[in-house]
């Protein structure tokens, strides 16, 4: 066989990751290319975090070799390039209840700034392009509320708006839906499909372990079980019975409504 074809956007290569005695990655290889939009499967503690910290610079493997959007780690400016990255986490939304007078077009703006609160002079081109990403995700009308003042839905918006505001090249949304009701959830989604949907914008990494999240326009996965890669590649191929019943570790039975995935968990005694 070959060498593996390296992605332009995202290339792992046989990465290990130990820590404390423990295997944490196990000679992960993944490569992410221009066009595609990939969802991170995983039960928790599966090596998925780990991972998006290797993308980001914040971890750093014992083995193997990371290249970001034609960055060879070792040989970049790793703060320069996270400025390329959008990183959306319910983490990043508690950060910003420490500052309760925020409103939302302030916390959209200082996605510019990747700072928690405004400390730099703002131009009127800064507050153009924030109102006009709030208009974009339906929430215009709540540029001055309190950040805090907004639902979870309202506030997972606003952060991915933030997000975006740098026009970054490859944006992770990391569990975004976790705490949302189904209505705000679906809302949510609805707005992602319609992001990836748009010529011209980031490459998606969506992380989560509910594959009924995956809209449509997502058209690869990538699935983790223990820190090693069970299956990779586009969704038709890697979403099957087989391969996530082995990567959540349950008996399941899968079907497709609306080009969505839906699972239904079997009992055991139907497993045998």
């Amino acid at each position: 066989m070959g060498k593996p074809v390296r992605g332009d956007v995202i290339s792992l290569q046989n990465i290990k990751w130990h820590r404390n005695g423990k295997d944490i990655l196990k000679n992960v290889s993944w490569n992410v290319s221009s066009g595609e939009h990939w969802a991170l499967l995983g039960l928790n503690g599966s090596g998925k975090t780990s991972i998006l910290k290797m993308i980001t610079g914040y971890q750093w493997p014992n083995n193997g070799e990371v290249t970001v959007l034609g960055n060879l780690f070792g040989k970049t400016n790793i703060p320069e390039l996270r400025k390329s990255i959008g990183w959306v986490s319910s983490s990043l939304d508690d950060q910003f209840h420490t500052r309760p007078s925020d409103t939302a077009l302030e916390v959209v703006i200082s996605g510019k700034f990747a700072s928690i609160g405004l400390y730099e002079e703002i131009t009127k081109q800064d507050v153009d392009k924030a109102i006009e990403l709030l208009e974009r995700f339906r929430i215009k009308h709540l540029a001055n509320q309190l950040i805090t003042s907004l639902s979870q839905g309202e506030r997972r918006k606003v952060m991915i708006a933030r997000a975006l505001i740098s026009s970054p090249k490859l944006l992770i949304l990391d569990e975004p839906c976790n705490g949302l009701d189904i209505y705000s959830k679906e809302e949510l989604l609805s707005t992602v499909e319609e992001m990836i949907a748009t010529p011209g914008g980031p490459t998606l990494l969506y992380v989560t372990h509910h594959i009924e999240e995956i809209v449509p326009s997502i058209s690869h996965a990538l699935l983790i079980r223990s820190g090693e890669v069970v299956a990779e590649g586009d969704k038709s191929s890697t979403l099957t019975e087989t391969l996530l019943e082995q990567t959540f570790r349950v008996p399941i039975s899968l079907e497709w409504e609306n080009r969505r995935p839906w699972i239904r968990i079997k009992t055991f005694a139907e497993k045998k």
